[in-house]
């Protein structure tokens, strides 16, 4: 899977665990919608590290925690 595609599934796992839309996270972490969904439907190559850093803020977690995931593993992700 290419990076972009871990980004997106792991946005859409953690508003599924703490019970945020999509539109909602967006609401909250001041990123515009339109990036969020680009962000989510993979139309952004290079995710930026800002806007993850605002999620991050929003769900008060660390960016660590972030890509402490599976999907990050070296193994998933396409060069």
């Amino acid at each position: 899977m290419l990076y972009k595609e871990a980004v997106s599934k792991r946005i859409i796992e953690l508003c599924t665990i703490y019970d945020y839309t999509p539109n909602r996270l967006a609401e909250l972490s001041a990123v515009p919608p339109s990036t969020l969904r680009a962000l989510i439907i993979c139309t952004v190559d290079n995710p930026s590290s800002y806007v993850i850093f605002k999620i991050c803020r929003t769900l008060k977690i660390e960016q660590q925690e972030f890509f402490n995931s599976s999907l990050f593993d070296e193994d998933n992700i396409d060069n």
